[in-house]
């Protein structure tokens, strides 16, 4: 590709990597955060920091452009992905397949500078990632497979900043993909009427009219198993307050939701990285209050 043509095609790779809309990253960034502020006990290593911050967007990046690929044939039938490069022939189906191995090869890189241990878990995670956007063919609940691929920098951070996964990085990495599945649960109501038409599976299907009840239900059980793994680590007082202010946004969201109309749906899918952050925000400030 030429430098000219590379130029032209940019704006369409942004949007093929959703780097014009971080929401993602937020949403693997935050679990990633508080398992490597639990590992290291309020202090983590600044290169490990700097490695899983810039992996994290790396990676997700790197997905998008994965999921576009698989949905290639189906984003042109759903209102809200007709716009995708893909969808619109902007780009080439060979050019997002290369935009995604470009950046999985600079994340491969950047963990080859950690530990024997989180370079062997980078190939589960890879293989996660390329495995969840066909994961909605044969599956109503494609949403624990990204679960699954956006917690696993849960266990490669404990292993990255202490060179081991206790069980307790593992019982993180189950609250994630928990919290994944209920927040995208929220984002698959918006596309319900067009998944049905097109034959794509997905948790909202299959919940039906219980749907607001188990995302409430998962909610409620993502903030219990904070707070019990917060015991585990001897977490104050201000710990405990966050996840307190955490479930105001777990009511919030299941109230604009209530009447399953897709913007409300996706405002309160957007919502869970406040959630997220305030969780985070209160570990950051127990750690310093309470090493």
């Amino acid at each position: 590709m030429k430098i000219s043509e590379f130029r032209q095609k940019l704006p369409h790779f942004v949007a093929l990597t959703r780097l014009d809309s971080p929401i993602g990253i937020y949403l693997l960034l935050w679990p990633m955060l508080w398992a490597l502020w639990f590992a290291a006990k309020g202090l983590p290593d600044l290169d490990v920091l700097f490695i899983f911050v810039v992996g994290t967007i790396l990676t997700r990046s790197a997905g998008c452009a994965i999921n576009d690929y698989a949905d290639r044939d189906f984003d042109g039938h759903v209102q809200r992905t007709q716009g995708r490069p893909l969808a619109t022939g902007a780009l080439k189906p060979s050019e997002a397949l290369l935009a995604a191995g470009a950046l999985m090869l600079i994340a491969f890189i950047l963990v080859l500078f950690t530990n024997t241990l989180t370079i062997a878990m980078s190939f589960m995670a890879l293989l996660l990632a390329f495995i969840y956007p066909f994961a909605k063919r044969y599956t109503y609940l494609p949403q624990f497979i990204l679960g699954a691929a956006f917690g696993f920098a849960i266990p490669m951070a404990f292993a990255a900043q202490t060179n081991s996964v206790p069980m307790t990085a593992w019982w993180l990495f189950g609250t994630a993909v928990l919290w994944s599945v209920a927040y995208d649960t929220l984002y698959a109501i918006a596309d319900r009427p067009d998944d049905l038409k097109i034959g794509v599976k997905s948790s909202a299907i299959l919940f039906g009219k219980y749907d607001l009840i188990i995302v409430g239900s998962i909610q409620c059980v993502v903030l219990i198993s904070l707070a019990l793994i917060g015991q585990q680590y001897d977490r104050g007082v201000v710990y405990f307050t966050g996840l307190i202010a955490a479930s105001v946004f777990v009511i919030y969201q299941l109230w604009i939701a209530r009447d399953r109309e897709p913007t409300k749906c996706v405002q309160a899918f957007l919502n869970n990285s406040w959630l997220g952050m305030t969780v985070f925000i209160g570990l950051v400030i127990d750690y310093i209050i309470n090493p």
